[in-house]
């Protein structure tokens, strides 16, 4: 080793060295700076995945590298793999976006699903033959509904006493998943209105001199009848005044159902008020045969809590729509005729 100035000169193999092992050190820490970009969010737009049955993580990891979801798929794959969550993708819909990480990703793709679902309102006052064609129109086999609403069966209070579910599947919004089956849908809406059929109530109905189906098939004709829930009580108690005393309920609503009508449909002049019907509330006493359509809550409560006096204390026996659009109500007949020739 030669001396330089009396001082010792480093040999270059050894400058060699340490330049090598800053290299390496060097590209050790590039890589793992690297590396370590791969677990941070990918800046993607954000993004709703859809898993289906039979999809696989390593498919979905591939899928939201390409969304930019995440920056690198096997980098996923290992967050799951090393949490022990690879397995736990289920079917529905994940709300991501680029700005998670990996680790924020993976879990919540292990947690809950959000599951895609199908709005479907079937308004109050309708007729069972009307809901094929709403729930065709939300995506739905409407055939297919229509045979399971025709299964009286599937209703203790049907069963066995009308030839379908008229009145007992229940007037709402419904989220339904897009590959539900019409028995489950049907059955939902049946569930539903059991949920009026408290204790409470069906004691309020008994009360009333009603039983379940009763109650129903009367609210159902109050539905008709009433043209806003404010009315619903009043016209309620109209008729259950006219039970009591045994007069013709001679609801129109009630001609149009056994005719296979609409309303607006009915010709006085060609014998739809005289033609019987076990529908027919002209021709026959009492309740008919069953509802005529789907009542509401406002409806069915109305008849657990009727207004059936009239403000002078008498009994509430007719009324009628004005064309000023308010209701009259009478307790003679004679008054009753007065206020159709003075407000219609």
């Amino acid at each position: 080793m030669t001396r330089l100035g009396g001082r010792r000169r480093v040999p270059w193999w050894v400058w060699a060295l340490l330049a090598l092992l800053l290299l390496i050190a060097g590209g050790a820490l590039g890589t793992f700076m690297y590396v370590r970009s791969l677990f941070g969010p990918a800046g993607g737009a954000p993004y709703t995945l859809e898993v289906e049955s039979g999809d696989s993580l390593p498919g979905v990891a591939r899928t939201l590298e390409q969304k930019g979801i995440v920056k690198n798929a096997r980098v996923l794959r290992y967050v799951m793999d090393r949490d022990g969550t690879a397995g736990k993708l289920k079917e529905g819909l994940y709300d991501l976006t680029g700005t998670m990480t990996a680790e924020q990703v993976a879990a919540k793709l292990a947690g809950p699903a959000r599951l895609p679902t199908v709005s479907v309102t079937v308004p109050e006052g309708r007729r069972i033959q009307d809901m094929p064609a709403i729930f065709q129109k939300a995506g739905f086999d409407g055939a297919a509904i229509q045979a399971v609403l025709k299964d009286e069966a599937l209703s203790a209070y049907a069963r066995g006493r009308q030839p379908d579910l008229e009145g007992f599947v229940f007037p709402d919004t419904y989220a339904f998943r897009p590959k539900e089956s019409p028995r489950v849908m049907v059955q939902t809406m049946l569930d539903r209105m059991s949920r009026e059929f408290t204790p409470a109530n069906v004691a309020a109905a008994k009360a009333a001199g009603l039983d379940v189906r009763g109650w129903v098939i009367l609210a159902s004709m109050v539905q008709a009848e009433a043209a806003n829930d404010a009315e619903m009580p009043v016209v309620a108690g109209v008729f259950l005044n006219r039970l009591k005393q045994n007069i013709n309920l001679g609801s129109d609503p009630t001609v149009a159902y056994g005719l296979g009508k609409d309303l607006p449909e009915l010709d006085r002049s060609a014998g739809d008020f005289t033609k019987d019907t076990p529908y027919s509330t002209y021709t026959r006493p009492g309740l008919p045969a069953g509802p005529i359509n789907s009542p509401g809550q406002a409806a069915l409560r109305s008849v657990l809590n009727p207004v059936l006096k009239m403000s002078d204390g008498r009994d509430a026996l007719y009324f009628l729509h004005g064309l000023d659009g308010k209701i009259y109500v009478n307790h003679d007949y004679a008054a009753h005729l007065r206020d159709v020739a003075r407000y219609r």
